[in-house]
């Protein structure tokens, strides 16, 4: 069964979580941190947005 949509922010602000399957780590060493933050400063110079926090763990990434 699908889910409904997301409506979208009034404040444009958006939580972002990803999260391992069956909570299982996506992070298994340093330099797994490190290219994920990579990632997100590549995304940052082709599109507009802010990230105002983050947070990396072992299985989860809360934004």
């Amino acid at each position: 069964m699908a889910r409904t949509a997301r409506e979208k922010s009034k404040t444009g602000i958006y939580h972002v979580m990803l999260r391992g399957i069956d909570k299982r780590n996506i992070f298994l060493k340093d330099s797994d941190y490190e290219k994920f933050i990579e990632y997100i400063k590549k995304a940052k110079e082709k599109t507009e947005f802010i990230v105002y926090a983050y947070c990396v763990t072992t299985n989860h990434v809360p934004y």
